[in-house]
């Protein structure tokens, strides 16, 4: 499936981010994945990397708008769409209003540090040069499922290995 062609629809689109945070998963990076969207194409997808580029920026998002800008050659994507599993934290909020991005659609909440309205709308405020639309909880449940069973894994082989070492 190298492209979407123009009749996707949000969960067909985050589809495809959810095969990219399956990579990151098997990366053993924190499952999220991210496509950029535009004119009904995409135009860029990337997954967490921070552990492999070791670059705490390195987030689903902030590659995906990288890619994006050098797809539409300008750093403002005005007419352009970003689906991620995930909740976008301050710092990826940040830069999808800063870049301009139309509207952000995203599976999951993160309650802990959810930059769309779980915790704080960075994407809506009203302050800010820019707002994006925001659709959430597409696909919500395979889009938790994915980031549960990361997390469930990770406490899983820590507590081994507190176990060999007791």
């Amino acid at each position: 499936m190298n492209e979407l062609m123009g009749q996707g629809g949000d969960e067909d689109y985050m589809r495809e981010a959810l095969r990219l945070a399956k990579k990151a998963f098997a990366a053993e990076e924190v499952p999220v994945g991210a496509v950029v969207v535009r004119a009904g194409k995409i135009i860029a997808r990337a997954y967490n990397q921070v552990e492999l580029l070791k670059d705490a920026t390195a987030h689903a998002e902030m590659l995906a708008l990288t890619e994006a800008e050098a797809a539409v050659g300008d750093w403002r994507l005005v007419d352009c769409d970003l689906y991620v599993t995930k909740e976008p934290c301050p710092m990826c909020a940040g830069a999808l209003v800063h870049v301009r991005i139309r509207r952000v659609i995203f599976g999951c909440p993160d309650i802990r540090a959810g930059a769309a309205g779980s915790v704080v709308n960075l994407l809506q405020m009203p302050s800010l040069n820019h707002q994006c639309e925001i659709t959430s909880s597409v696909l919500h449940d395979e889009c938790a499922a994915i980031l549960q069973s990361f997390f469930k894994k990770q406490r899983n082989l820590k507590s081994r290995s507190e176990d060999r070492q007791s």
